[in-house]
C-alpha cells in the first residue's frame, strides 16, 4: 500500500505539478472576514470578536477567530460504496477514485489552504478534519485507501455523506463530490444545497462495461449493493437496449449535476485519467486557487 501511494504521489506531481503557479497572491495580512472556530478569550483580544453565543453558553467569554480571505478549505467526498469494486480497464473504479482524490488534494494544497474528506461505503463513514500540510496530506489519502470494502449487499448511500458534509455549515470554499452517481439521483436535493454555500466539483467515474455490453453469449450480472444476479444471453438486441439505457442515465446525471450548479469531470478506467484532470484544471485555474471566489 505505501510503495503504490508513493507511487502515486509521483505520478500526481509530476503531471500536475506547477498547473496553478503564480496564482496564488499570498494570504491577506490581518484578520480575514470569514469566521473561523470559536476560543476562549485571552487578555489582548479584539473584544470586536466577542462569541455571545458561545459565551452564554459556556458562562466564560469566548471571541471568535476569523479566517483570511484567500485560504481556501476543501472538502471532499469520495463514494466507495460497493459499486466502485468494479473494473474492466487498467483499474477499478475504487482506485481512480482515490486517484481523484489525490489530484484534488495536490492541486488545493498550499499557500494556507487545507483540506478534509469524508469516505463512505454504507456501511461506515470515515472524516478526516480539514488540516493544511503535506504530511496531513498524504495521510489523509492513505487513510482514505485503507478503509475496508463494503460487505456484498450494502447499499450505499451518497445523500446522507454529502448531508453530512453540509451540516454543521462550514466556510465558503471548494466541495468535491467524487463518485460513481449509479442509480436514483436522490443525492441532488443535498447537492443543491451544498452548492448554494461553496464552490462545487463532481467528479464522475466509470468503467466501459457500464456504458456497452460485449456480446459475448452468456453471461451472469450481479448487484454488489444488493447481492442480485441475474443470468443473461447477451444478444445484439440487448447490447443495443444496454447501451441506450446507460447513455440515458449518463445524461440524467449531466442534467442533474448542472441544475445542482456542480462543475462536471468524467475519469474513465480506460482513459488517461490524469490528462482529464488536466484539461479541466487548467480550465478551471483561478476557481482551483481560490481566486474565482
Amino acid at each position: 500500500m505505501e510503495a503504490a501511494l508513493r507511487t502515486l504521489e509521483l505520478t500526481v506531481r509530476g503531471r500536475l505539478d506547477g498547473l496553478l503557479q503564480g496564482n496564488h497572491l499570498g494570504l491577506v495580512p490581518g484578520p480575514g472576514s470569514e469566521p473561523g472556530e470559536a476560543r476562549a478569550y485571552q487578555p489582548g483580544d479584539d473584544v470586536r470578536r466577542m462569541d455571545w453565543a458561545a459565551t452564554a453558553r459556556t458562562t466564560e467569554p469566548h471571541v471568535r477567530d476569523t479566517v483570511a480571505d484567500r485560504e481556501l478549505e476543501t472538502w471532499v467526498v469520495v463514494d466507495l460504496s460497493a459499486s466502485l469494486d468494479f473494473g474492466t480497464a487498467s483499474c477499478e473504479k475504487r482506485d481512480l477514485a482515490i486517484a481523484a482524490l489525490a489530484a484534488v488534494t495536490h492541486l488545493t494544497r498550499g499557500g494556507g489552504n487545507r483540506i478534509g474528506v469524508l469516505a463512505a461505503n454504507g456501511e461506515r463513514m470515515l472524516r478526516v478534519p480539514a488540516t493544511g500540510g503535506l504530511a496531513h496530506a498524504r495521510g489523509l489519502i492513505r487513510k482514505v485507501a485503507e478503509m475496508p470494502r463494503a460487505p456484498i449487499g450494502t447499499r450505499g448511500d451518497l445523500a446522507a455523506a454529502v448531508e453530512q458534509l453540509r451540516r454543521p455549515p462550514r466556510r465558503r470554499g471548494l466541495a468535491v463530490v467524487i463518485s460513481d452517481f449509479l442509480g436514483d439521483p436522490d443525492w441532488e436535493r443535498p447537492l443543491r444545497a451544498l452548492s448554494a454555500r461553496h464552490e462545487l466539483l463532481a467528479v464522475e467515474v466509470l468503467d466501459p462495461r457500464e456504458l456497452e455490453l460485449p456480446d459475448v453469449g452468456t453471461v451472469v450480472l450481479a448487484d454488489p449493493e444488493t447481492g442480485r444476479q441475474r443470468e443473461v444471453v447477451t444478444t445484439p438486441l440487448l447490447c443495443r437496449e444496454f447501451a441506450a439505457a446507460a447513455a440515458e442515465h449518463r445524461e440524467l446525471v449531466a442534467a442533474t449535476l448542472r441544475r445542482c450548479g456542480a462543475a462536471h469531470l468524467t475519469l474513465r478506467t480506460d482513459s488517461d485519467w490524469i490528462a482529464d484532470v488536466v484539461r479541466f484544471a487548467l480550465g478551471r485555474k483561478r476557481l482551483w486557487s481560490g481566486g474565482g471566489r
